[in-house]
């Protein structure tokens, strides 16, 4: 009986089971909620690095799939290799996102920004290895303020790999256009965070012929 006596003691009641088994379960909702919330500020929190901190890949998590924008998407002209000199069909875009390209030693242009302009017979050949190139026009009036601005993100953007270049572009209807191969997006205004959508998801993708062609 002493025995018995004292293995009643030890067993929990009723009502201690059922406080217990609510703890468990609002331990288990609580390492849930937290376990969600971490998962979702670890991506949020590399994202960001990767648009603004320098070493880290522009496309770490974009995919790798071959995107369908952002921009206008442009009618393949074909990636023809032409000599100097030599005319070749006009291209469907201002500037040019495909079409007939010099080919070495002419082209393609080193990446990082450029103080004059380069034509679309070199600029394409960039486009063809997976750049993004941007541009400028100021008209007859320079553009100090937007010249810098646009500089500091190809700046960034070359110093972790990125395949981008920037030169300005008189010819162009819009103060600022950038381009990849097949796709175009014109702007009358920096817009920071549009810019770097469009760098960020065309940069080295696979709609490019040569994408995985090194800088």
């Amino acid at each position: 009986m002493a025995a018995e006596a004292g293995r009643s003691k030890t067993r929990p009641t009723a009502t201690q089971s059922r406080a217990a088994r609510r703890i468990r379960r609002t331990r288990r909702r609580r390492f849930l909620r937290w376990g969600g919330a971490t998962a979702v500020g670890t991506i949020a929190f590399v994202f960001i690095l990767s648009l603004f901190i320098p070493n880290l890949p522009l496309r770490s998590l974009v995919g790798t799939d071959a995107p369908d924008g952002p921009g206008l998407r442009m009618d393949d002209q074909g990636q023809a290799h032409v000599n100097q000199g030599v005319e070749h069909p006009s291209y469907n875009s201002i500037p040019a996102t495909s079409g007939p390209h010099f080919a070495q030693p002419l082209a393609p242009a080193r990446w990082g920004v450029h103080p004059q302009p380069l034509v679309d017979e070199v600029l394409i050949h960039n486009l063809e290895h997976g750049y993004v190139n941007m541009h400028y026009s100021c008209a007859d009036e320079p553009c100090p303020e937007l010249v810098g601005q646009l500089s500091t993100i190809v700046d960034e953007a070359v110093e972790r790999g990125g395949k981008v270049l920037l030169s300005p572009y008189p010819d162009m209807e819009t103060k600022i256009a950038l381009t990849a191969w097949t796709f175009i997006e014109t702007m009358e205004a920096f817009d920071e965070v549009r810019i770097r959508d469009f760098m960020v998801t065309h940069e080295s993708s696979p709609n490019a012929p040569e994408f995985n062609v090194g800088r």
